[in-house]
Order: structure tokens, then C-alpha cells, then sequence
């Protein structure tokens, strides 16, 4: 390989929900730099013996991109774990440009994000045959704003499956925006705390309901609300129907 950076999804919690080869790079590391409040510890023992772990909880993008190139520098290796997938809500981006301005390769391996885990630790798929084909992940503007086209409400008007992260500490405000966006009260939110964690919290509710059950379990950070207007519903998938012909299968096979 000739990166010598790596960002690394280290999925929801659960080191068995690591790619082989995001746990072979953690292993080879000669710098580790995790984010301390989303990472469980056994994800960061897996470093080998003698390795540099940093917790990047307490530090500036400067001083992870210094503690970066000082790896670099040494001819090391250095991953940068990303919590769940660096796709979604991460920091590669601005942490990127630092490196290619220097000339510096690196690589981004995908991780597990967390609506994936919920909706497999549910065993609900948030999309249902011929109720909802979509599913949007977003989030609500908080201390940071929010495209006003992409909206709660707007999303919602859809129908679609929503995964609603970083939405904890507001959850009354998910439950009037998926109302005013044409949800109906009794649309099932699948409530997903630490998934993948060994304190994992696992709660169906309804949009109608679901703010109360966040508020009397001091669900805070770390909860993903999962909107699945498709629970329960849906007809029979027309891949296996014997009556539906393919490229694999023509009919009555």
C-alpha cells in the first residue's frame, strides 16, 4: 500500500462489526488516533503492543494533522478512526485537504454506520416492498445549521424510511417535524441507543410516543431514531415469486 494515512469506519461499537480490513489496519498501526466518547475500548485494543494511541476527544484539527505528519514524517503508519462510517458526519474532508496539501496519499475505508446496525439489531428492513423503496439518512439542525431545503419536515413529506442521527437532546422537535411532514402518529420510530455497545437500549415506540420513552430512559448521546413507515407492511418481494421471471429464473422454476 502506498497510503500511509488511513481514516477508518470503526462501525457502531461492536469490534466484531469491523471490516477485516479495517481491523487489520488498526492492527498495524504505528499511531491511532480514536475518538474517545464514540469508540469502545476493545475497538482500540487491538492496537499492537508499543503503538501510539491518541484520544482525539480533547484535541484540534491541527494537532491530529501535526500528530499525523509526525508519523508520516517517521515513515510509520497512522489511522484515524472515524466513528460508524467516515462517509456520514465525519471530518475527513477538512482533514484531507491538510494532507493533500502537503502531498500526502491516504485511503478512507468504509465502516458499518449505525442504521445499518439498528435496523439489522431490530430485524426490521427500512424498506418494504411497495411502501417504501428509500431510505434517508439526516439529521436535525442543532448547533450546527441544517440546508433549509433538507428540513425534517421536507425529508418527511416523502414517505420514506428516515434514520434521524444526532437528534437526542431535541427529540420533541423530530416528533413535530415528522408530524408536519405528513408522518402519522402512529408510524413506528425504532429507537437505537449505543447500538453495538454492551449497553445497547433497543425500543419500538411511534412517532406519537417515541419523545416520552427518550426522555424517561435518559437516552442522550448516541441514539439514532429509525422512522419506518414500512414495519409490518409490505407485500411479497416479486424476486422469489415463482410467477416472476428473470434473468436467472424463468417462470415456474
Amino acid at each position: 500500500m502506498s497510503a500511509r494515512v488511513h481514516f477508518v469506519g470503526a462501525g457502531p461499537g461492536d469490534p466484531e462489526l469491523l471490516t477485516l480490513k479495517a481491523a487489520r489496519l488498526i492492527a498495524q498501526a504505528d499511531t491511532l488516533i480514536y475518538p474517545g466518547s464514540l469508540t469502545p475500548k476493545a475497538v482500540v485494543d487491538m492496537a499492537r503492543p508499543g503503538a501510539r494511541i491518541l484520544d482525539s476527544a480533547g484535541m484540534t484539527l491541527e494537532e491530529t494533522h501535526a500528530a499525523i505528519m509526525e508519523t508520516v514524517r517517521a515513515g510509520g503508519r497512522a489511522v484515524r478512526l472515524q466513528a460508524g462510517d467516515p462517509a456520514l458526519y465525519g471530518t475527513v474532508a477538512e482533514q484531507a485537504r491538510l494532507l493533500e496539501a502537503e502531498g500526502v496519499d491516504y485511503e478512507v475505508v468504509p465502516g458499518v454506520t449505525a442504521a445499518s446496525a439498528a435496523s439489522a439489531a431490530f430485524r426490521i428492513p427500512a424498506t418494504a416492498p411497495e411502501i417504501t423503496q428509500t431510505l434517508i439518512l439526516t439529521r436535525i439542525t442543532g448547533r450546527t445549521p441544517v440546508p433549509e431545503a433538507e428540513a425534517l419536515r421536507e425529508l418527511a413529506r416523502h414517505g420514506s424510511a428516515l434514520a434521524v442521527y444526532l437528534a437526542s437532546a431535541e427529540p420533541e422537535a423530530v416528533r413535530e417535524e415528522l408530524l408536519a411532514g405528513g408522518h402519522a402518529p402512529d408510524t413506528t420510530v425504532a429507537v437505537a441507543h449505543r447500538v453495538g455497545w454492551p449497553e445497547q437500549e433497543l425500543h419500538l415506540s411511534t412517532v406519537r410516543d417515541f419523545p416520552e420513552l427518550v426522555r424517561e430512559r435518559g437516552l442522550t448521546r448516541q441514539t439514532l431514531f429509525l422512522v419506518l413507515p414500512g414495519a409490518g407492511a409490505g407485500t411479497r418481494s416479486k424476486l422469489y415469486d415463482p410467477a416472476f421471471t428473470h434473468g436467472c429464473r424463468t417462470s415456474g422454476a
